[in-house]
Protein backbone atom coordinates (compact mmCIF):
# COMPACT_ATOMS: atom_id res chain seq x y z
CA UNK A 1 0.00 0.00 0.00
CA UNK A 2 1.65 3.51 -1.02
CA UNK A 3 2.06 6.02 1.50
CA UNK A 4 -0.71 8.51 0.23
CA UNK A 5 -3.39 5.39 0.63
CA UNK A 6 -2.19 4.64 4.29
CA UNK A 7 -2.73 8.76 4.82
CA UNK A 8 -5.89 8.60 3.62
CA UNK A 9 -7.07 5.46 5.67
CA UNK A 10 -5.25 6.72 8.67
CA UNK A 11 -7.57 9.62 8.03
CA UNK A 12 -10.39 8.00 7.75
CA UNK A 13 -10.08 5.28 10.78
CA UNK A 14 -12.53 6.22 13.62
CA UNK A 15 -10.73 7.19 16.86
CA UNK A 16 -10.74 4.38 19.95
CA UNK A 17 -12.17 6.09 23.36
CA UNK A 18 -9.05 7.16 25.16
CA UNK A 19 -8.74 7.44 28.91
CA UNK A 20 -10.35 5.51 31.18
CA UNK A 21 -9.23 2.38 33.68
CA UNK A 22 -5.47 2.42 31.23
CA UNK A 23 -4.60 6.12 31.74
CA UNK A 24 -5.65 6.00 35.56
CA UNK A 25 -3.40 3.24 35.78
CA UNK A 26 -0.45 4.26 34.30
CA UNK A 27 -0.92 7.78 36.44
CA UNK A 28 -1.01 6.16 39.50
CA UNK A 29 2.30 3.73 38.52
CA UNK A 30 4.08 7.08 37.64
CA UNK A 31 2.78 8.46 40.71
CA UNK A 32 4.30 5.47 43.27
CA UNK A 33 7.89 5.73 41.17
CA UNK A 34 7.91 9.78 41.32
CA UNK A 35 7.39 9.10 45.34
CA UNK A 36 10.16 6.30 45.34
CA UNK A 37 12.59 9.09 43.90
CA UNK A 38 11.76 11.95 46.14
CA UNK A 39 11.76 9.26 48.98
CA UNK A 40 15.57 8.17 47.66
CA UNK A 41 16.62 11.94 47.13
CA UNK A 42 15.13 12.44 51.05
CA UNK A 43 18.11 9.46 51.71
CA UNK A 44 20.75 11.63 49.41
CA UNK A 45 20.00 14.87 50.90
CA UNK A 46 20.55 13.39 54.26
CA UNK A 47 23.76 11.58 53.83
CA UNK A 48 25.20 13.75 50.95
CA UNK A 49 26.64 13.66 47.96
CA UNK A 50 29.31 11.07 48.89
CA UNK A 51 26.66 8.03 48.48
CA UNK A 52 26.51 9.20 44.51
CA UNK A 53 29.28 8.44 42.01
CA UNK A 54 30.46 12.01 41.80
CA UNK A 55 33.87 12.93 43.66
CA UNK A 56 36.83 15.50 43.26
CA UNK A 57 37.34 14.65 39.85
CA UNK A 58 33.93 13.92 38.73
CA UNK A 59 32.07 17.17 40.53
CA UNK A 60 29.04 16.73 37.68
CA UNK A 61 27.55 12.76 37.19
CA UNK A 62 24.17 11.46 35.97
CA UNK A 63 22.03 14.43 36.85
CA UNK A 64 23.94 17.02 34.70
CA UNK A 65 23.61 14.45 31.85
CA UNK A 66 20.05 14.12 32.52
CA UNK A 67 19.53 17.67 32.53
CA UNK A 68 21.22 18.24 29.45
CA UNK A 69 19.35 15.74 27.61
CA UNK A 70 15.94 17.46 28.41
CA UNK A 71 16.86 20.41 27.48
CA UNK A 72 17.31 18.84 24.03
CA UNK A 73 14.31 16.93 24.53
CA UNK A 74 12.41 20.60 25.24
CA UNK A 75 13.88 22.90 23.05
CA UNK A 76 13.54 20.20 20.01
CA UNK A 77 9.72 20.01 21.13
CA UNK A 78 9.04 23.82 20.84
CA UNK A 79 11.15 24.28 18.13
CA UNK A 80 9.03 21.72 15.35
CA UNK A 81 5.59 23.15 17.01
CA UNK A 82 6.80 26.70 16.75
CA UNK A 83 8.58 26.83 13.21
CA UNK A 84 5.52 26.01 11.26
CA UNK A 85 3.90 29.31 12.40
CA UNK A 86 6.54 31.40 13.05
CA UNK A 87 6.89 31.27 9.24
CA UNK A 88 3.35 30.83 8.32
CA UNK A 89 3.87 27.58 6.98
CA UNK A 90 1.89 24.36 7.18
CA UNK A 91 1.71 22.65 9.97
CA UNK A 92 1.84 18.50 11.12
CA UNK A 93 -1.58 17.94 11.54
CA UNK A 94 -2.15 19.97 14.66
CA UNK A 95 0.40 17.94 16.69
CA UNK A 96 1.65 21.27 18.38
CA UNK A 97 0.00 21.78 21.91
CA UNK A 98 1.05 18.02 22.28
CA UNK A 99 4.45 19.17 21.54
CA UNK A 100 4.46 22.06 23.25
CA UNK A 101 3.46 19.96 26.51
CA UNK A 102 6.03 17.55 26.16
CA UNK A 103 8.39 20.22 25.91
CA UNK A 104 7.03 22.09 29.11
CA UNK A 105 7.20 18.71 31.00
CA UNK A 106 11.04 18.08 30.27
CA UNK A 107 12.16 21.24 31.02
CA UNK A 108 10.60 20.72 34.47
CA UNK A 109 12.27 18.01 34.86
CA UNK A 110 15.41 19.45 33.65
CA UNK A 111 15.29 22.00 36.35
CA UNK A 112 14.63 19.41 38.80
CA UNK A 113 17.87 18.03 37.94
CA UNK A 114 19.81 20.87 38.29
CA UNK A 115 18.16 21.21 41.94
CA UNK A 116 19.16 18.07 43.05
CA UNK A 117 22.47 18.42 41.51
CA UNK A 118 23.04 21.00 44.25
CA UNK A 119 22.78 18.44 46.91
CA UNK A 120 21.53 21.28 49.27
CA UNK A 121 18.45 22.78 47.88
CA UNK A 122 17.81 25.29 50.67
CA UNK A 123 20.77 26.51 49.35
CA UNK A 124 19.23 27.55 46.06
CA UNK A 125 18.47 31.36 46.60
CA UNK A 126 22.04 32.21 46.72
CA UNK A 127 22.22 31.51 43.30
CA UNK A 128 19.81 34.29 42.76
CA UNK A 129 21.39 36.86 45.72
CA UNK A 130 25.00 36.51 45.26
CA UNK A 131 24.49 35.81 40.93
CA UNK A 132 27.61 36.25 38.77
CA UNK A 133 26.22 37.60 35.82
CA UNK A 134 29.46 36.94 33.73
CA UNK A 135 28.70 32.83 34.50
CA UNK A 136 27.21 31.26 31.56
CA UNK A 137 25.54 29.41 34.57
CA UNK A 138 23.52 32.63 35.47
CA UNK A 139 22.69 32.97 31.64
CA UNK A 140 21.37 29.18 31.65
CA UNK A 141 19.07 29.41 34.98
CA UNK A 142 17.72 33.26 33.53
CA UNK A 143 17.45 31.64 29.75
CA UNK A 144 15.72 28.61 31.12
CA UNK A 145 13.46 29.98 33.88
CA UNK A 146 12.56 32.16 30.83
CA UNK A 147 11.88 29.50 28.46
CA UNK A 148 9.85 27.57 30.44
CA UNK A 149 7.67 30.95 31.02
CA UNK A 150 7.29 31.38 27.50
CA UNK A 151 6.71 27.56 26.77
CA UNK A 152 3.49 27.95 28.87
CA UNK A 153 2.47 31.66 27.56
CA UNK A 154 2.58 29.80 24.26
CA UNK A 155 0.41 26.84 25.14
CA UNK A 156 -1.87 28.90 26.49
CA UNK A 157 -2.07 31.33 23.77
CA UNK A 158 -2.63 28.64 20.85
CA UNK A 159 -5.48 27.06 22.81
CA UNK A 160 -6.83 30.39 23.29
CA UNK A 161 -6.58 30.88 19.70
CA UNK A 162 -7.85 27.48 18.96
CA UNK A 163 -10.94 28.23 20.86
CA UNK A 164 -11.31 31.76 18.63
CA UNK A 165 -10.39 34.03 21.70
CA UNK A 166 -7.07 35.71 20.67
CA UNK A 167 -5.53 36.93 16.92
CA UNK A 168 -3.23 34.88 14.86
CA UNK A 169 -0.91 37.63 14.53
CA UNK A 170 -0.25 37.48 18.70
CA UNK A 171 0.59 34.32 18.48
CA UNK A 172 2.60 34.34 15.53
CA UNK A 173 4.87 37.04 17.54
CA UNK A 174 4.97 34.63 20.39
CA UNK A 175 5.70 31.68 18.32
CA UNK A 176 8.77 33.93 16.87
CA UNK A 177 9.84 34.76 20.68
CA UNK A 178 9.63 31.00 21.57
CA UNK A 179 11.67 29.90 19.19
CA UNK A 180 14.58 32.09 19.66
CA UNK A 181 14.07 31.21 22.90
CA UNK A 182 14.21 27.59 22.56
CA UNK A 183 17.61 28.06 20.49
CA UNK A 184 19.28 30.56 23.10
CA UNK A 185 18.75 27.70 26.19
CA UNK A 186 20.77 25.14 24.25
CA UNK A 187 23.29 27.33 23.13
CA UNK A 188 23.73 28.59 26.61
CA UNK A 189 23.73 25.23 28.04
CA UNK A 190 26.67 24.40 25.71
CA UNK A 191 28.70 27.63 26.12
CA UNK A 192 28.60 26.11 30.28
CA UNK A 193 31.02 23.41 28.53
CA UNK A 194 32.53 25.17 25.81
CA UNK A 195 33.53 27.89 27.41
CA UNK A 196 36.35 26.03 29.85
CA UNK A 197 38.90 25.66 28.05
CA UNK A 198 40.33 23.80 30.49
CA UNK A 199 39.04 21.05 29.39
CA UNK A 200 39.75 19.25 25.84
CA UNK A 201 36.62 17.52 25.06
CA UNK A 202 34.43 20.91 25.50
CA UNK A 203 36.42 23.75 24.15
CA UNK A 204 34.88 23.90 20.71
CA UNK A 205 32.98 26.57 19.13
CA UNK A 206 30.67 23.53 17.04
CA UNK A 207 29.58 22.71 20.51
CA UNK A 208 26.72 25.22 20.65
CA UNK A 209 25.30 24.25 17.10
CA UNK A 210 26.04 20.53 17.89
CA UNK A 211 23.65 20.85 21.00
CA UNK A 212 20.87 22.58 18.80
CA UNK A 213 21.21 19.88 16.06
CA UNK A 214 20.83 17.07 19.10
CA UNK A 215 17.97 18.72 20.62
CA UNK A 216 16.41 18.62 16.81
CA UNK A 217 17.54 15.50 16.78
CA UNK A 218 15.70 14.41 20.52
CA UNK A 219 12.83 16.94 19.78
CA UNK A 220 11.67 15.40 17.09
CA UNK A 221 11.64 11.58 17.67
CA UNK A 222 9.92 12.49 21.11
CA UNK A 223 7.05 13.83 19.71
CA UNK A 224 6.73 10.96 16.84
CA UNK A 225 6.61 8.59 19.56
CA UNK A 226 3.84 10.25 21.80
CA UNK A 227 2.19 11.35 19.00
CA UNK A 228 2.11 7.45 17.16
CA UNK A 229 1.14 6.77 21.07
CA UNK A 230 -1.67 8.69 21.17
CA UNK A 231 -3.01 8.37 18.03
CA UNK A 232 -3.15 4.69 18.67
CA UNK A 233 -4.75 4.73 21.86
CA UNK A 234 -7.20 7.13 19.91
CA UNK A 235 -6.64 10.65 21.55
CA UNK A 236 -5.61 12.26 17.94
CA UNK A 237 -6.83 11.69 14.44
CA UNK A 238 -3.62 12.35 12.49
CA UNK A 239 -2.99 11.35 8.94
CA UNK A 240 0.05 9.18 8.11
CA UNK A 241 1.41 11.72 5.46
CA UNK A 242 2.36 14.10 8.58
CA UNK A 243 3.99 11.29 10.52
CA UNK A 244 5.85 10.71 7.12
CA UNK A 245 6.91 14.69 6.76
CA UNK A 246 7.77 14.34 10.88
CA UNK A 247 10.15 11.15 9.93
CA UNK A 248 11.95 12.73 7.04
CA UNK A 249 12.77 16.02 8.87
CA UNK A 250 14.00 13.43 11.63
CA UNK A 251 16.32 11.75 9.27
CA UNK A 252 17.49 15.49 8.23
CA UNK A 253 18.41 16.32 11.71
CA UNK A 254 20.19 12.90 12.33
CA UNK A 255 22.35 13.16 9.15
CA UNK A 256 23.16 16.81 10.37
CA UNK A 257 23.93 15.80 14.07
CA UNK A 258 26.30 13.18 12.33
CA UNK A 259 28.14 15.62 9.94
CA UNK A 260 28.78 17.58 13.05
CA UNK A 261 30.18 15.06 15.43
CA UNK A 262 32.09 13.51 12.45
CA UNK A 263 33.60 17.37 11.70
CA UNK A 264 34.67 17.76 15.28
CA UNK A 265 36.14 14.24 15.59
CA UNK A 266 38.36 14.84 12.80
CA UNK A 267 39.60 18.36 13.56
CA UNK A 268 40.45 16.76 17.17
CA UNK A 269 42.19 13.91 15.51
CA UNK A 270 44.38 15.06 12.19
CA UNK A 271 46.93 17.15 13.83
CA UNK A 272 48.05 14.17 15.91
CA UNK A 273 47.91 16.41 19.49
CA UNK A 274 46.39 16.25 22.27
CA UNK A 275 42.69 15.64 20.58
CA UNK A 276 44.02 12.41 19.95
CA UNK A 277 43.47 11.24 23.06
CA UNK A 278 39.29 12.01 22.96
CA UNK A 279 38.92 10.74 19.53
CA UNK A 280 40.84 7.48 21.20
CA UNK A 281 38.85 7.78 24.45
CA UNK A 282 35.74 7.54 22.37
CA UNK A 283 36.30 5.19 19.29
CA UNK A 284 38.09 2.39 21.17
CA UNK A 285 38.60 3.44 25.18
CA UNK A 286 36.36 2.78 27.97
CA UNK A 287 33.34 5.28 26.38
CA UNK A 288 33.30 3.13 23.40
CA UNK A 289 30.36 1.54 23.71
CA UNK A 290 28.20 4.88 24.33
CA UNK A 291 29.82 6.09 21.11
CA UNK A 292 29.22 3.04 18.99
CA UNK A 293 25.30 3.34 20.01
CA UNK A 294 24.65 6.38 19.02
CA UNK A 295 27.02 6.28 15.25
CA UNK A 296 25.03 2.90 14.81
CA UNK A 297 21.52 3.64 16.32
CA UNK A 298 21.61 7.41 14.53
CA UNK A 299 22.19 5.74 11.42
CA UNK A 300 20.03 3.16 11.32
CA UNK A 301 17.25 6.32 12.21
CA UNK A 302 18.28 8.07 8.82
CA UNK A 303 17.68 4.74 7.17
CA UNK A 304 13.97 3.85 8.37
CA UNK A 305 13.98 8.01 7.27
CA UNK A 306 14.99 7.73 3.86
CA UNK A 307 13.57 4.37 3.00
CA UNK A 308 9.90 4.46 2.25
CA UNK A 309 9.34 0.56 2.25
CA UNK A 310 10.73 1.43 5.89
CA UNK A 311 8.37 4.17 7.01
CA UNK A 312 5.59 1.61 8.78
CA UNK A 313 4.69 3.15 12.38
CA UNK A 314 6.52 0.09 14.22
CA UNK A 315 9.85 0.76 12.71
CA UNK A 316 9.48 4.91 13.07
CA UNK A 317 9.11 4.25 16.93
CA UNK A 318 12.12 1.85 16.96
CA UNK A 319 14.36 4.59 14.75
CA UNK A 320 12.72 7.31 17.21
CA UNK A 321 13.72 5.69 20.15
CA UNK A 322 17.13 5.07 18.41
CA UNK A 323 17.93 8.52 18.35
CA UNK A 324 16.92 9.41 21.52
CA UNK A 325 18.96 6.76 23.18
CA UNK A 326 21.97 7.67 20.88
CA UNK A 327 21.67 11.49 21.47
CA UNK A 328 21.46 10.14 25.53
CA UNK A 329 24.45 8.29 24.99
CA UNK A 330 26.63 11.67 23.12
CA UNK A 331 25.66 13.56 26.65
CA UNK A 332 26.91 10.26 28.64
CA UNK A 333 30.38 10.94 26.20
CA UNK A 334 30.30 14.92 26.47
CA UNK A 335 30.13 15.25 29.97
CA UNK A 336 31.85 11.99 31.45
CA UNK A 337 34.57 12.18 29.10
CA UNK A 338 35.11 15.85 29.81
CA UNK A 339 36.37 14.31 33.08
CA UNK A 340 38.83 12.12 32.00
CA UNK A 341 41.56 13.66 30.46
CA UNK A 342 43.19 16.05 33.52
CA UNK A 343 43.90 19.24 33.52
CA UNK A 344 45.78 19.34 36.76
CA UNK A 345 49.12 17.89 36.96
CA UNK A 346 50.41 18.40 40.56
CA UNK A 347 49.38 16.63 43.95
CA UNK A 348 45.87 18.09 45.03
CA UNK A 349 43.41 17.03 47.41
CA UNK A 350 42.04 13.80 46.55
CA UNK A 351 40.10 10.99 48.97
CA UNK A 352 40.45 7.21 49.15
CA UNK A 353 37.19 7.42 46.64
CA UNK A 354 39.05 9.10 43.41
CA UNK A 355 42.52 7.53 43.59
CA UNK A 356 44.11 4.59 42.36
CA UNK A 357 47.60 5.79 42.72
CA UNK A 358 48.77 8.26 45.62
CA UNK A 359 52.35 8.17 44.87
CA UNK A 360 52.24 10.07 41.73
CA UNK A 361 50.94 12.92 40.39
CA UNK A 362 46.71 13.98 40.23
CA UNK A 363 47.02 13.15 36.35
CA UNK A 364 48.66 9.30 37.46
CA UNK A 365 46.42 9.22 40.52
CA UNK A 366 43.32 9.51 37.92
CA UNK A 367 44.53 6.99 35.06
CA UNK A 368 41.95 4.68 33.89
CA UNK A 369 39.57 5.94 36.12
CA UNK A 370 35.94 6.13 34.47
CA UNK A 371 32.57 7.87 36.55
CA UNK A 372 29.87 5.01 36.94
CA UNK A 373 26.61 6.21 38.70
CA UNK A 374 25.67 4.52 42.43
CA UNK A 375 21.84 2.47 42.81
CA UNK A 376 20.72 5.74 44.69
CA UNK A 377 21.78 7.92 41.64
CA UNK A 378 19.88 6.01 39.20
CA UNK A 379 16.85 5.68 41.62
CA UNK A 380 16.48 9.15 41.79
CA UNK A 381 16.63 9.83 38.42
CA UNK A 382 14.01 7.27 37.41
CA UNK A 383 11.99 9.05 40.65
CA UNK A 384 12.53 12.62 38.31
CA UNK A 385 11.47 10.65 34.85
CA UNK A 386 8.65 9.06 36.77
CA UNK A 387 7.37 12.37 38.00
CA UNK A 388 7.48 13.43 33.96
CA UNK A 389 5.57 10.61 33.08
CA UNK A 390 2.89 11.67 35.42
CA UNK A 391 2.64 15.50 34.33
CA UNK A 392 2.32 13.89 30.94
CA UNK A 393 -0.22 11.75 31.95
CA UNK A 394 -2.23 14.34 33.78
CA UNK A 395 -1.79 17.00 30.67
CA UNK A 396 -3.51 14.35 28.09
CA UNK A 397 -6.00 13.55 30.79
CA UNK A 398 -7.06 17.37 31.90
CA UNK A 399 -5.51 19.64 29.08
CA UNK A 400 -7.59 20.69 25.88
CA UNK A 401 -4.63 19.35 23.98
CA UNK A 402 -6.28 18.01 21.21
CA UNK A 403 -6.49 19.41 17.80
CA UNK A 404 -9.07 21.42 16.80
CA UNK A 405 -10.62 22.78 13.89
CA UNK A 406 -8.12 26.10 13.74
CA UNK A 407 -5.01 23.43 15.16
CA UNK A 408 -2.43 24.21 12.47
Amino acid sequence: MSENAQAAQAAKAPAAKFGGRGINIGIIVAAVVTVIGLVLWGVQLSGGLVQTGMRNLDSWGLYITSFMFLVGLSAGGLIISSVPRAFGMKGFGGISKVAVWTSICCTVLAIGFVVIDLGQPLRLWELFAYSNLGSPLMWDIIVLSTYLILSIVYLWATVRFENGKGSEKALRVISVIALVTAVLVHSVTAWIFGLQQAHEFWHTALLAPWFVSSALVCGVALVLVVIIALRRAGYMELAQENVVKMVKLLGAFVCVDLYFFACDLLTSAFPGGSGTEVVNMLVAGPLAPFFWIEVVGCAITAVIAFVPRLRTNPLIVVGALLAIAGIFCKRVQLLVGGFQLPNLDYPGAMTSYTVTDTSGTLASAYQGMVYWPTPIEFGVVLGVFGLGVLLLLLGFKYLPLKPTERSH
